[in-house]
């Protein structure tokens, strides 16, 4: 199954044609950080970006669930090239953050979601600490808010088939974490980006 395949899928299924409202496609380190409402979150997103720019980019995705059958095993590692990390076993010895930063070379970018697992409020639920950690660990990479809207109703959770639906992939200004910003304010300041990309 080929990278180009996925995409016509997915655009075919979906519609998400990005909308570049705060930044334009780059090949440069980024951490694009979106919602995260549906399993299909991190393939449209991934398949709204340019070839060249989508070739180096990676998903940021859980180990239990890519790897629960050959396909989305297959998937995830031959077609995707996600980091998979561990959900509910961190240790020092796998912490996802190195995982991630060690992914990170020349001008790979990575996509994440920073709520830490799927939720079907209209508004994200409130971030986690691992996209500060990345943001200053990693100053230079920029920080790309994307809103994915409607792909819940696409492929709800629970359910397996997909149902052909419009949705939408808006890609923000990109943020950073400035100097002497606290861990709780960044967070929050970072979901207000994704938030504040709905009325767009």
């Amino acid at each position: 199954m080929t990278a180009s395949f996925i995409v016509g899928l997915v655009r075919l299924l979906c519609g998400a044609y990005p909308r570049w409202q705060g930044c334009v496609p780059e090949l440069r380190p980024r951490i694009y950080f979106s919602n995260h409402t549906s399993n299909l979150d991190a393939v449209v997103l991934w398949s709204a970006l340019p070839p060249a720019v989508r070739s180096a980019t990676r998903p940021v995705a859980a180990h239990d669930y890519w790897i629960s059958s050959a396909l989305r095993r297959h998937l995830a590692q031959r077609v995707f090239h996600a980091i998979l990390i561990e959900r509910k076993k961190v240790t020092a010895h796998n912490n996802p953050i190195d995982a991630i930063l060690e992914a990170m070379t020349g001008s790979t970018s990575v996509i994440l979601f920073p709520e830490g697992g799927r939720f079907l409020n209209p508004e994200p639920a409130p971030f986690k600490a691992g996209l500060y950690h990345l943001a200053r660990r990693r100053p230079d990479a920029e920080l790309v808010p994307v809103l994915i809207d409607n792909l819940n109703r696409v492929l709800p959770k629970g359910e397996v088939l997909p149902v052909p639906l419009l949705c939408s992939v808006t890609f923000g200004q990109p943020i950073r974490l400035e100097p002497g910003e606290s861990k709780p304010d960044f967070l929050v300041r970072a979901r207000q980006a994704v938030c504040d990309l709905r009325n767009r």
